[in-house]
């Protein structure tokens, strides 16, 4: 639609069309007047919306990115942390990234929300909070208009689908050990031990001194449950029945002993655990075949 200022140019342009015609003289020969050529003005170019970054060609909206940086600042206060502007917006852009991937991915795999599907949400969203008027205050206060609220909800939604698919394939039964440990805090007590095992002591006596209530059991898990990349390497480097040497963490001085190993249902937490990596290496993966660019 045109803006009141282009409607006043335009009437002003033909009207000195319209006056430069009549001052014209008169033809007395039968020539006809030649027509003015004619032309439709093309409609104005919409304003493109300011962006923080780029995710293979589709934006992320300025304005959503401030909010979520915002939110993110405030929630770090309300829990005591300090965090500097430099890694607060770090963390946020990367998050906003990440979520870009994932609603791109799950759109091309068919999984995109539908406008309906957007308002039963916001819907839903609203009768929460106490009406479509509160929702209305908690968008100003966070620094969201309609639109934008709608596309960050819509970004949101379909990125939760697309995890949904990815931990779907997360097999709820994996290759496991189940392994027992003696936790010592210095080197040389630990190098002690091993010799007795080696000598021949029982590892569950030993274990059992150093840990009484416990007995040093670790339980069963798979390939990348635990924090210690050198640890884990070491647990499934044994097999049943096997001892490690001695191995160094910020812990302390483990010694590991592998009970039984194989395949065997995950735990709750060791699922979530293995869930939340394969979100984390499908992005990566994505990450790195993206055309991601911030804006100057």
């Amino acid at each position: 639609m045109f803006s009141p200022q282009l409607k006043k140019l335009t009437t002003i342009f033909f009207l000195t069309l319209w006056l430069t015609a009549c001052s014209l003289p008169s033809r007395t020969s039968g020539t006809p007047t030649p027509e003015l050529p004619t032309s439709t003005p093309e409609p104005p170019t919409a304003t493109p919306v300011p962006g923080i970054a780029t995710v293979n060609g589709e934006v992320i909206p300025l304005v959503e990115y401030q909010a979520e940086l915002a939110r993110y600042k405030s929630a770090q206060a309300a829990l005591g942390n300090t965090v500097s502007d430099e890694d607060a917006a770090k963390t946020v852009i990367e998050d906003m990234v990440a979520q870009v991937l994932l609603a791109q991915g799950a759109r091309a795999a068919g999984l995109s929300v539908t406008e309906a599907d957007l308002q039963s949400r916001i819907d839903a969203l609203a009768a929460s909070l106490g009406g479509a008027d509160k929702l209305s205050a908690w968008q100003s206060a966070h620094g969201y208009d309609n639109a934008s609220f709608r596309s960050s909800l819509k970004r949101a939604a379909e990125a939760a689908l697309m995890r949904d698919k990815i931990i779907a394939d997360v097999p709820g039964t994996v290759e496991q050990v189940h392994a027992r440990q003696i936790l010592l805090y210095n080197d040389a007590n630990a190098q002690s031990v091993l010799a007795q095992l080696k000598a021949g002591a029982k590892f569950d006596e030993l274990a059992a001194t150093y840990d009484p209530l416990t007995r040093g059991d670790l339980g069963w898990f798979p390939q990348g449950y635990l924090l210690d990349a050198n640890l884990e390497a070491a647990a499934f480097a044994l097999q049943a029945g096997q001892f490690s040497e001695v191995i160094q963490t910020v812990v302390g001085f483990h010694i590991l002993y592998i009970v039984e190993r194989g395949p065997h249902p995950l735990s709750p937490d060791a699922l979530l655990v293995l869930q939340g990596r394969a979100v984390t290496d499908w992005v990566n993966q994505q990450r790195a075949q993206a055309r991601i660019v911030m804006s100057p």
